[in-house]
């Protein structure tokens, strides 16, 4: 069946930000294809759509390519279109970086960006076919060091590098790329977030600025979606930091470590 409404796939749709976008791009009268590894929970969120919008739900892991492309196929097949792709679901880790096994660091790349990358280029041929948009969820943490951090700065600043380079060689076929770049939301992406051995990160986070809400920054997002806008940042307090770190890095580097100072004292090694 090919869906008449426009068609967003969603990744990390189960829960967080992933959810809240869902909600609102149904009003929008969005069809829905939801992704996410946790099953039980993505089927009750299709269930509370049904009757108000078309929706697929689809459990994988999107670091396996496999699954990959049964999500293209299966969204072809069954909605006929993509229109917007949301590469949302994320890890992170809590744990500084001369402890953190290198597993780790694997994990949140392959999540974090191989995946996005992976999954933008295989619904890619669908969106030329829509002229559709591609919306990736990245961080301010790709723009300035933060301590404990490491892995996830260096898997949101590749996807920065990446995407900021697509939406150049796809302008032309009509795509455009949104870049998202949060700062502390109230997600389970933190309340999930991997210690130095990959198992759940025992001590609280350090944080800067504001706690926003999912519900809060995806109605950000959905604005920023239909402006065309092509990077959102939300939070100008952070949007700040990233300006000084850029003009004054020893300065910002100073501060910042003073405020995430907690990280070099917990005890992962």
């Amino acid at each position: 069946m090919v869906s008449t409404q426009p068609v967003a796939v969603i990744t990390g749709a189960a829960s967080g930000l992933g959810w809240a976008l869902a909600e609102q791009l149904c009003r929008k009268n969005y069809a829905l294809v939801l992704v996410d590894l946790n099953r039980e929970l993505l089927l009750e969120r299709g269930k509370a759509l049904q009757g108000k919008t078309q929706v697929l739900c689809v459990t994988m892991d999107i670091t396996q390519p496999a699954d990959i492309a049964m999500l293209v196929q299966q969204s072809q097949e069954k909605m006929g279109r993509i229109d917007c792709l949301i590469n949302n679901a994320g890890i992170t880790h809590r744990s500084l970086a001369e402890h953190t096994q290198p597993a780790v660091i694997r994990k949140v790349m392959a999540v974090d960006y191989q995946a996005p990358v992976e999954i933008a280029l295989a619904c890619l041929p669908l969106l030329r076919q829509s002229r559709g948009k591609i919306i990736n969820i990245s961080s301010m943490a790709g723009w300035m060091p933060v301590l404990g951090r490491a892995g996830y700065c260096a898997a949101k600043s590749a996807l920065h590098q990446f995407f900021e380079t697509l939406r150049c060689e796809v302008r032309d076929d009509g795509i455009s790329v949104l870049m998202v770049y949060p700062s502390f939301l109230d997600t389970p992406i933190e309340q999930n977030a991997l210690g130095f051995d990959g198992k759940p990160a025992t001590h609280a986070r350090s944080m800067i600025g504001n706690m926003r809400s999912p519900d809060w920054m995806a109605s950000q997002i959905v604005q920023a979606m239909e402006k065309n806008v092509e990077r959102l940042f939300p939070d100008k307090f952070t949007w700040f930091a990233s300006l000084l770190y850029k003009l004054a890095p020893r300065f910002f580097l100073k501060h910042m470590s003073q405020k995430f100072a907690s990280e070099l004292h917990q005890k992962n090694h």
